[in-house]
């Protein structure tokens, strides 16, 4: 029997048990909770399965080593004298993300170069030669999380986030993440015994990861590779023997997923992607306003994500759009229970319903709160009269939960006029562009391994660099920033710490509009 190692899943804040209840229904072992990750334990298999299988896990890590650190030149010593050759090799191309939690390291992206040398320098002096580096498409990669001086060196099993299943085939400007959609769907309890309504559908995110829910479709089904599959140790009997046993889980739909939105061009992605999900049968999508939404003949289960007003400058038609939501709830959805996230309180108060339970979770960047609603005719206190009650005593014992809502959290009260979220400031983009450009340098010149030769070939590099910095090409980068155009690159330049924040970098999907 193969020897169980340490594993750790990471997702977003608020999904943890959630991931955890996913983690235990496969079999996982000495399951904790984190802040944004669920240690287990489990083998090779498990860690292909988590891979596979697992619906709100941003990736899957393999811890190689722990240990203590507060300088980076000590995260290097520690790292140089792992003992690389049984990971990869000189013709191995690796890639390493950082994530830091920690007043002694101000740059995150800073401890991942001192990683990434500390490998390059331990083949250089154990092998004479060095692996070569690839940030888009590495055969290797690796990650490092410190907290405080508690730091833990992975080996990055998933790859790309977890969250690019792979059905997306057409897109509107944000959409929400798979992994965010899966899990608002898994947090209602939402086993496609009903039928299923995403009025506001955008690309039809949420209604596909209900579709893929309810027919216990695999969410790795439609990916073509893991990191794993690049590994000297990985077995393809294994992992098709995974995939074989997940299909033979899945099973037939009896309800229908109503996914609808006012915007054709969604409309319109959302066929496509619903296609490619192969749920073209059991989703039924419209173009059409919830102003118009009446009364389903068949009970039903409703998620929305409407427009936040996010980036956007604040439209005062907002509140009347959430009250107009509450209306069609109130007079058309009885007897229903009804899902909405959104990150103002006071589009929440312009529903005009109250909600039986209050969720915090993280929508990219934004700290939301996802509610819940159980729809009943007439006023509240004919309905408690008659034996009605909105809220179960499990939901009475969660929202009674003491710390359940942070008191420092960013959940907005009110639509503030010009309010962004998630703007990188100019500083910080100048600052890791300078690092990143130097980090270049040093490593075409490091390529080149004689230096002299590298300067006679490449000119007066150095010089046009500070050149560039200082002059008209830098001002020009610095106002393409302040315009926004270098916003993407922006947020990748800052590293790994997006990673652990909610997704706002590779596992960011979407953040702020509906999907």
């Amino acid at each position: 029997m193969e020897q169980e190692f340490e594993l750790i899943a990471k997702t977003f804040q608020g999904l943890e048990g959630i991931l955890a209840d996913e983690l235990a229904a496969i079999g996982a072992k000495d399951i904790k909770k984190g802040r944004r990750v669920v240690y287990f334990t489990g083998d090779t298999a498990m860690m292909y399965r988590a891979n596979y299988l697992l619906r709100t896990a941003i990736r899957v890590l393999k811890p190689l080593k722990h240990f203590s650190a507060t300088t980076a030149d000590e995260v290097y010593e520690a790292v140089r004298h792992y003992e690389w050759r049984n990971i990869l090799d000189a013709d191995t191309t690796f890639a390493v993300d950082s994530v830091v939690y920690s007043e002694n390291f101000s740059y995150s992206k800073f401890v991942a170069y001192k990683v990434k040398d500390a490998i390059v320098d331990y083949f250089r002096e154990t092998i004479g030669k060095r692996p070569n580096i690839s940030v888009a498409n590495p055969d290797i990669r690796f990650h490092i999380h410190i907290s405080d001086d508690d730091c833990t060196l992975s080996l990055d099993s998933s790859g790309d986030s977890l969250h690019k299943r792979g059905y997306r085939v057409a897109t509107v400007e944000a959409p929400m993440n798979e992994v965010l959609a899966a899990g608002i769907v898994k947090l209602t309890g939402w086993k496609g015994d009903t039928d299923f309504i995403d009025p506001m559908c955008g690309s039809g995110t949420i209604a596909i990861e209900a579709g893929l829910i309810a027919k216990g479709i695999a969410p790795g089904k439609f990916r073509k590779v893991f990191a794993f599959q690049k590994w000297q140790d990985y077995s393809a009997d294994l992992f098709e023997s995974i995939r074989k046993e997940a299909e033979g889980a899945e099973r037939p739909f009896d309800h229908h997923i109503y996914a609808s939105d006012v915007d054709a061009t969604a409309v319109a992605a959302a066929r496509a992607n619903i296609v490619e999900a192969g749920l073209d049968e059991d989703c039924i999508v419209e173009r059409k306003d919830f102003r118009d939404f009446k009364q389903p003949a068949a009970p039903a289960l409703m998620i929305i994500n409407p427009p936040y007003g996010v980036r956007l400058k604040p439209d005062s038609s907002l509140p009347l759009l959430y009250k107009m939501i509450g209306e069609r709830l109130k007079h058309q959805f009885v007897g229903g229970e009804a899902w909405i996230i959104c990150n103002h309180e006071e589009l929440f108060d312009s529903i005009g319903l109250k909600p039986s339970l209050k969720i915090p979770l993280y929508n990219g960047s934004l700290d939301c709160q996802l509610q819940k609603y159980q729809i009943f005719g007439g006023k509240l206190e004919d309905f408690r009269r008659e034996g009605g009650d909105i809220k179960t005593d499990e939901e009475r014992r969660t929202m009674a939960q003491p710390h359940r809502f942070k008191q420092n959290r960013d959940f907005k009260k009110h639509i503030d006029e010009g309010e962004d979220y998630g703007e990188i400031p100019d500083y910080m983009i100048r600052k890791h562009r300078e690092f990143e450009q130097n980090e270049r340098r040093r490593e075409r010149r490091e390529s080149y391994g004689d230096r002299g030769k590298y300067r006679q070939r490449g000119g007066d590099d150095d010089r046009y660099g500070q050149r560039r910095d200082g002059g008209e090409g830098y001002q020009r980068q610095r106002g393409d920033a302040r315009r926004g155009g270098s916003y993407r690159s922006g947020q990748d330049s800052r590293g790994g710490r997006y990673d652990d924040r909610g997704g706002r970098n590779d596992d960011r999907g979407g953040r702020y509009r509906k999907d």
